[in-house]
Protein backbone atom coordinates (compact mmCIF):
# COMPACT_ATOMS: atom_id res chain seq x y z
CA UNK A 1 0.00 0.00 0.00
CA UNK A 2 1.53 3.66 -1.24
CA UNK A 3 -0.21 5.99 0.74
CA UNK A 4 2.29 8.79 -0.55
CA UNK A 5 2.02 8.11 -4.07
CA UNK A 6 -1.81 7.17 -3.65
CA UNK A 7 -2.13 10.91 -2.29
CA UNK A 8 0.22 13.34 -4.74
CA UNK A 9 -1.10 16.05 -5.36
CA UNK A 10 -2.14 15.59 -8.66
CA UNK A 11 -4.01 12.60 -7.71
CA UNK A 12 -5.98 14.49 -4.22
CA UNK A 13 -6.98 17.52 -7.76
CA UNK A 14 -8.33 15.05 -9.76
CA UNK A 15 -10.10 13.25 -7.23
CA UNK A 16 -11.61 16.46 -6.08
CA UNK A 17 -12.51 17.08 -9.63
CA UNK A 18 -14.80 13.72 -10.14
CA UNK A 19 -15.83 14.96 -7.15
CA UNK A 20 -17.15 18.41 -8.22
CA UNK A 21 -18.54 16.61 -11.03
CA UNK A 22 -20.15 14.44 -9.21
CA UNK A 23 -21.85 17.13 -6.79
CA UNK A 24 -22.82 19.20 -9.90
CA UNK A 25 -24.57 16.07 -11.54
CA UNK A 26 -26.36 15.42 -8.64
CA UNK A 27 -27.41 19.72 -7.70
CA UNK A 28 -28.25 19.65 -11.36
CA UNK A 29 -30.61 16.24 -11.22
CA UNK A 30 -32.27 16.85 -8.46
CA UNK A 31 -33.53 20.21 -9.35
CA UNK A 32 -35.10 19.29 -12.53
CA UNK A 33 -35.98 15.80 -10.81
CA UNK A 34 -37.89 18.01 -8.43
CA UNK A 35 -39.85 20.05 -10.83
CA UNK A 36 -41.08 17.14 -13.02
CA UNK A 37 -41.79 14.71 -9.57
CA UNK A 38 -43.66 18.18 -8.36
CA UNK A 39 -45.98 17.74 -11.37
CA UNK A 40 -46.73 14.32 -11.65
CA UNK A 41 -47.54 14.18 -8.01
CA UNK A 42 -49.90 17.71 -8.35
CA UNK A 43 -51.54 15.84 -11.60
CA UNK A 44 -51.98 13.16 -9.06
CA UNK A 45 -53.27 14.40 -6.78
CA UNK A 46 -55.39 16.44 -8.06
CA UNK A 47 -57.10 13.32 -9.77
CA UNK A 48 -57.64 14.23 -13.20
CA UNK A 49 -59.63 11.78 -15.56
CA UNK A 50 -57.49 9.89 -17.28
CA UNK A 51 -54.40 11.75 -17.34
CA UNK A 52 -53.53 11.18 -13.81
CA UNK A 53 -53.74 7.58 -14.13
CA UNK A 54 -51.68 7.32 -16.86
CA UNK A 55 -49.31 9.16 -14.81
CA UNK A 56 -49.49 6.98 -12.06
CA UNK A 57 -48.39 3.85 -14.82
CA UNK A 58 -45.46 5.96 -15.78
CA UNK A 59 -44.28 6.90 -12.30
CA UNK A 60 -44.64 3.32 -10.96
CA UNK A 61 -43.33 1.82 -13.79
CA UNK A 62 -40.01 3.70 -13.96
CA UNK A 63 -39.71 3.37 -9.86
CA UNK A 64 -39.54 -0.75 -10.63
CA UNK A 65 -36.78 -0.07 -13.08
CA UNK A 66 -32.97 -0.29 -12.46
CA UNK A 67 -31.22 3.28 -12.10
CA UNK A 68 -28.39 1.63 -14.37
CA UNK A 69 -30.95 0.41 -17.08
CA UNK A 70 -32.25 4.23 -17.30
CA UNK A 71 -28.85 5.47 -17.81
CA UNK A 72 -27.80 2.38 -20.76
CA UNK A 73 -31.38 3.88 -22.23
CA UNK A 74 -30.28 7.38 -22.13
CA UNK A 75 -26.87 6.94 -23.17
CA UNK A 76 -27.31 4.26 -25.61
CA UNK A 77 -31.08 3.69 -26.68
CA UNK A 78 -32.03 7.38 -27.31
CA UNK A 79 -29.34 7.59 -29.94
CA UNK A 80 -30.65 5.30 -32.08
CA UNK A 81 -33.44 7.29 -32.87
CA UNK A 82 -31.85 10.11 -33.79
CA UNK A 83 -31.31 11.42 -29.88
CA UNK A 84 -27.98 11.88 -29.74
CA UNK A 85 -26.59 13.32 -25.62
CA UNK A 86 -23.11 13.72 -24.20
CA UNK A 87 -22.09 11.82 -21.45
CA UNK A 88 -22.61 14.21 -18.95
CA UNK A 89 -26.67 15.19 -20.58
CA UNK A 90 -27.48 11.59 -20.66
CA UNK A 91 -26.13 11.01 -16.96
CA UNK A 92 -28.56 14.05 -15.78
CA UNK A 93 -31.18 12.99 -17.94
CA UNK A 94 -31.05 8.85 -16.71
CA UNK A 95 -30.58 10.38 -13.14
CA UNK A 96 -33.49 12.79 -13.48
CA UNK A 97 -36.07 10.23 -15.20
CA UNK A 98 -35.45 8.03 -12.12
CA UNK A 99 -35.72 10.94 -9.28
CA UNK A 100 -38.27 12.31 -10.84
CA UNK A 101 -40.77 9.11 -10.48
CA UNK A 102 -39.03 8.85 -6.71
CA UNK A 103 -39.79 12.24 -5.49
CA UNK A 104 -43.37 12.24 -6.96
CA UNK A 105 -44.28 9.85 -4.41
CA UNK A 106 -42.26 11.97 -1.79
CA UNK A 107 -44.31 14.95 -2.71
CA UNK A 108 -47.66 13.23 -3.24
CA UNK A 109 -47.52 12.00 0.34
CA UNK A 110 -47.12 15.01 1.46
CA UNK A 111 -49.69 16.53 -0.40
CA UNK A 112 -52.15 14.06 0.95
CA UNK A 113 -51.05 14.45 4.97
CA UNK A 114 -52.28 17.76 4.70
CA UNK A 115 -56.77 17.90 6.01
CA UNK A 116 -58.57 18.26 2.84
CA UNK A 117 -60.87 20.29 4.67
CA UNK A 118 -58.14 23.32 4.47
CA UNK A 119 -58.98 22.81 0.78
CA UNK A 120 -62.42 23.11 1.26
CA UNK A 121 -61.51 25.97 3.45
CA UNK A 122 -60.14 27.83 1.12
CA UNK A 123 -62.63 27.43 -1.74
CA UNK A 124 -65.25 28.74 0.53
CA UNK A 125 -63.08 31.80 0.90
CA UNK A 126 -63.24 32.89 -2.54
CA UNK A 127 -59.56 30.78 -3.67
CA UNK A 128 -59.34 29.11 -6.67
CA UNK A 129 -58.05 25.67 -6.73
CA UNK A 130 -54.43 26.95 -7.80
CA UNK A 131 -54.43 29.22 -5.53
CA UNK A 132 -54.94 27.46 -2.37
CA UNK A 133 -52.68 25.02 -2.88
CA UNK A 134 -49.86 27.90 -3.38
CA UNK A 135 -51.04 29.72 -0.44
CA UNK A 136 -52.22 26.86 2.06
CA UNK A 137 -51.26 23.31 1.55
CA UNK A 138 -47.78 23.64 -0.76
CA UNK A 139 -46.07 25.25 2.42
CA UNK A 140 -47.46 23.26 4.83
CA UNK A 141 -46.51 20.31 2.75
CA UNK A 142 -43.38 21.71 2.19
CA UNK A 143 -42.13 21.62 5.43
CA UNK A 144 -43.28 17.53 5.90
CA UNK A 145 -41.62 16.92 2.76
CA UNK A 146 -38.07 18.65 3.44
CA UNK A 147 -36.28 15.85 5.61
CA UNK A 148 -37.36 12.75 3.00
CA UNK A 149 -36.76 15.01 0.50
CA UNK A 150 -32.80 15.07 1.81
CA UNK A 151 -32.45 11.58 2.31
CA UNK A 152 -33.41 11.23 -1.33
CA UNK A 153 -30.83 13.82 -2.34
CA UNK A 154 -28.24 11.52 -0.39
CA UNK A 155 -29.62 8.15 -2.39
CA UNK A 156 -28.71 10.11 -5.33
CA UNK A 157 -25.22 11.70 -5.28
CA UNK A 158 -24.71 7.59 -4.35
CA UNK A 159 -26.09 6.70 -7.40
CA UNK A 160 -24.00 8.85 -9.27
CA UNK A 161 -21.33 6.16 -9.19
CA UNK A 162 -23.27 4.47 -11.59
CA UNK A 163 -22.45 6.78 -14.60
CA UNK A 164 -18.99 4.83 -14.13
CA UNK A 165 -20.35 2.27 -16.49
CA UNK A 166 -20.83 5.41 -19.30
CA UNK A 167 -17.34 6.87 -18.69
CA UNK A 168 -18.71 9.84 -16.50
CA UNK A 169 -15.87 11.39 -15.14
CA UNK A 170 -17.21 11.34 -11.46
CA UNK A 171 -15.40 10.51 -8.41
CA UNK A 172 -15.87 6.89 -8.71
CA UNK A 173 -14.42 7.16 -12.20
CA UNK A 174 -11.69 8.89 -10.92
CA UNK A 175 -10.75 6.84 -8.68
CA UNK A 176 -10.48 4.05 -10.77
CA UNK A 177 -8.17 6.10 -13.61
CA UNK A 178 -5.95 6.76 -10.29
CA UNK A 179 -5.88 2.88 -9.04
CA UNK A 180 -4.86 1.54 -12.54
CA UNK A 181 -1.48 4.07 -12.32
CA UNK A 182 0.10 1.08 -9.58
CA UNK A 183 -1.54 -1.46 -8.07
CA UNK A 184 -0.45 -0.21 -4.42
CA UNK A 185 -2.70 2.60 -4.68
CA UNK A 186 -6.21 0.41 -4.59
CA UNK A 187 -6.57 0.12 -0.71
CA UNK A 188 -5.17 3.84 -0.15
CA UNK A 189 -7.94 5.52 -3.12
CA UNK A 190 -10.75 3.17 -1.76
CA UNK A 191 -10.06 4.83 1.68
CA UNK A 192 -10.50 7.91 0.69
CA UNK A 193 -13.07 7.69 -1.83
CA UNK A 194 -14.90 6.20 1.48
CA UNK A 195 -14.09 9.17 3.52
CA UNK A 196 -15.39 11.39 0.71
CA UNK A 197 -18.69 9.94 0.39
CA UNK A 198 -19.22 9.33 4.07
CA UNK A 199 -18.40 13.19 5.10
CA UNK A 200 -20.67 14.51 2.11
CA UNK A 201 -23.63 11.58 2.58
CA UNK A 202 -23.15 11.93 6.44
CA UNK A 203 -23.42 16.16 6.46
CA UNK A 204 -26.48 15.78 4.49
CA UNK A 205 -28.01 13.66 6.98
CA UNK A 206 -27.71 15.89 9.57
CA UNK A 207 -29.34 18.60 7.99
CA UNK A 208 -32.17 16.15 7.09
CA UNK A 209 -32.81 15.05 11.13
CA UNK A 210 -32.26 18.91 12.19
CA UNK A 211 -35.32 19.62 9.61
CA UNK A 212 -36.52 16.48 10.94
CA UNK A 213 -36.59 17.48 14.72
CA UNK A 214 -37.93 20.73 13.81
CA UNK A 215 -40.69 19.93 12.20
CA UNK A 216 -42.08 17.77 14.76
CA UNK A 217 -41.12 20.51 17.29
CA UNK A 218 -43.61 22.71 15.02
CA UNK A 219 -46.35 20.21 14.55
CA UNK A 220 -46.19 19.88 18.50
CA UNK A 221 -46.59 23.71 18.84
CA UNK A 222 -49.30 24.15 16.37
CA UNK A 223 -50.80 21.05 17.89
CA UNK A 224 -51.06 22.91 21.74
CA UNK A 225 -51.92 26.48 19.91
CA UNK A 226 -54.96 24.55 18.28
CA UNK A 227 -56.06 23.03 21.69
CA UNK A 228 -55.34 26.25 23.63
CA UNK A 229 -58.16 28.00 21.20
CA UNK A 230 -60.39 25.17 21.48
CA UNK A 231 -60.45 25.09 25.47
CA UNK A 232 -60.54 29.06 25.03
CA UNK A 233 -63.38 28.87 22.97
CA UNK A 234 -65.63 26.52 24.98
Amino acid sequence: MDFLGAYSAGNLIYLLQGLLNTLFIAVISIIFSFIIGGLLATVRYAKIFILSKVTAVVVEAIRNLPLLLIIFFTHFALPEVGIKLGIVPSTIVGLTIFEAAMLSEIIRSGLNSIEKGQIEAGRSSGLTWIQTMRYIILPQALRRMVPPIVSQFISLLKDTSLAIVIAMPELMHNAQIVNAKHVSYVIPIYILLACLYFIVNFSLSLVARRLEKREKKSSKTTGKTLQTKKQTAM
